[in-house]
């Protein structure tokens, strides 16, 4: 029942919170931005959600205009293609708080597997066709166990080979564990979890 009808309503409710309660941060943050380089305040980039379902994934702007095509789509800590104020945004996941927009439109949920661009998607489709049965999430197990991943990323002398075979490889099956495990209380221990994480509580 959860899975189906509880799970989206605690997205609705939780995600409109959340947005009213960051909504003078969202305007700090968009000055910083705005301050620090010219450019938009948001990012939207095409991932893969639910059933293979396309859909525009929202951040703030953390890189400079145009840098996915200055290199891969996947970044290292102290990318050169990182802003000033960019690089403590990423640090504090701050970039990713208009991805409440995204949980409240139904693109998203708040918790579930991470959102993947179709380049990458496509490498494991058998494994994403059981990933992808759930809507993509804020966070969940990976984004705990991997909150310092550009750190990890940035020991490969290839940071999109690492990350393609080494890193998501294990993300999938962690996204296989939540998609066992689905239920409210695991909803709430992984959103709790990833407020210790991110704060280093």
């Amino acid at each position: 029942m959860y899975r189906y009808f509880g799970k989206r309503l605690m997205d609705i409710i939780f995600s409109t919170l959340a947005i009213l309660l960051l909504l003078p941060s969202f305007f700090i943050i968009a000055l910083l931005i705005k301050l620090d380089t010219n450019g938009p305040i948001f990012y939207r980039q095409i991932r893969m959600g639910k059933d293979f379902k396309p859909f525009g994934l929202y951040k703030f702007r953390t890189m400079v205009v145009d840098a996915d095509k200055m290199g891969p789509l996947v970044t290292k800590d102290r990318d050169p293609r990182i802003t000033k104020v960019g690089y403590y945004l990423r640090k504090w996941k701050l970039d990713e708080l208009p991805q409440f927009f995204n949980v409240l439109k139904g693109d998203m949920s708040l918790v579930g597997p991470r959102p993947e661009v179709e380049k990458y998607v496509k490498l494991y489709k058998d494994d994403y066709t059981i990933v992808l049965t759930v809507k993509p999430g804020i966070t969940d197990y990976a984004t705990i166990l991997f909150r310092d991943e550009e750190d990890l990323i940035a020991r490969f002398d290839d940071v999109e080979k690492g990350y393609t075979q080494v890193i998501l490889p294990k993300k999938i099956e962690l996204y296989k564990k939540y998609i066992d495990d689905i239920s409210f209380f695991t909803d709430i221990k992984l959103l709790y979890l990833t407020f210790l994480k991110i704060f280093r509580i």
